[in-house]
């Protein structure tokens, strides 16, 4: 049976690169949906589903969010897992849909739910700006701060896995992935060809897929005018080997099978064995990309 995914925005759901890739249970807001009928429909995606991970984004409404923990709560259930994102708008969504990959092969929930805090560091998201004056979501110096008052200066931001920031120009670089990957693209209000005819060919990227700008993409960047893109492997066979080559624990508190250092479902840390200093599983220390070294 797979592991359900949920979002909280139906452009969290990103359209599938294969027919087995299930699509994503959407949940309502609190003022579209009263708590019982949430409720409800959660109790009836686990009756269907057996285990729930909800992926919602850290800049997610404080209200919306304290729903789903009350839900949660209620139900006293421990099949329901809530997954917080730092990764901007577009990222969050290829996160969500290798999730959606992830739900129909043979791992376990509490794998799967791990999982979210492993791939973000394989994807690299980003947009190209016309200004960074209001970019708070990364680091931005004084110098280029007054440079995005300048007539017709864009630039060049990585938000994840580490942060990044160019002004465009013929030396502008920024480092990407050093393994095989395609390319989402999301265009808001910004004309140019940078993403798709440098950064794409520079990136070494196989294949780009054009898809819809998420709503909440001008408030996380600042700017209205953007290009939003992330990264993502290719196939599943790819996503399917980096998952499966990171140790896998069981969790001492719920008993549910994870990878990393804490249980995405109940939340409690893996207990290191004795003398070791770090869990295994790490994200930045464990598994590489396949086909890389």
């Amino acid at each position: 049976m797979p592991t359900a995914i949920a979002v909280t925005s139906a452009d969290l759901v990103l359209p599938a690169t294969d027919q087995q890739t299930p699509t994503a249970a959407l949940l309502r807001p609190p003022h579209e949906q009263p708590l019982d009928a949430a409720l409800g429909d959660m109790h009836m995606l686990l009756e269907q589903f057996g285990y729930a991970v909800i992926v919602h984004p850290a800049t997610l409404d404080v209200a919306y969010e304290r729903r789903l923990h009350t839900v949660r709560s209620i139900l006293e259930s421990d099949r329901i897992a809530v997954i917080r994102s730092e990764l901007p708008p577009l990222g969050v969504a290829v996160l969500v849909r290798q999730l959606r990959q992830l739900s129909v092969c043979d791992f376990s929930a509490g794998v799967v739910a791990a999982a979210s805090r492993l791939l973000p560091y394989y994807i690299h998201a980003g947009a190209l700006l016309n200004s960074v004056a209001k970019l708070d979501h990364v680091p931005v110096d004084l110098k280029t701060h007054a440079k995005s008052w300048l007539p017709g200066s864009q630039f060049g931001v990585v938000a994840a896995p580490q942060p990044q920031l160019v002004r465009l120009g013929p030396d502008a670089r920024l480092a990407g992935p050093n393994y095989a990957t395609h390319l989402a693209v999301a265009r808001g209000q910004l004309q140019s060809d940078w993403v798709t005819g440098t950064l794409a060919p520079s990136w070494q990227v196989q294949g780009v897929q054009e898809v819809g700008m998420p709503a909440d993409s001008a408030r996380w960047w600042g700017t209205s005018k953007l290009i939003e893109f992330a990264t993502y492997f290719p196939d599943l066979y790819t996503l399917y080997q980096l998952v499966a080559s990171v140790r896998r624990e069981r969790c001492t508190w719920c008993g549910m099978e994870l990878i990393g250092d804490r249980c995405c479902f109940c939340t409690a840390p893996l207990n290191p064995p004795e003398n070791q200093t770090q869990a295994p599983g790490v994200p930045t220390h464990g598994a590489q990309a396949p086909g890389t070294s």
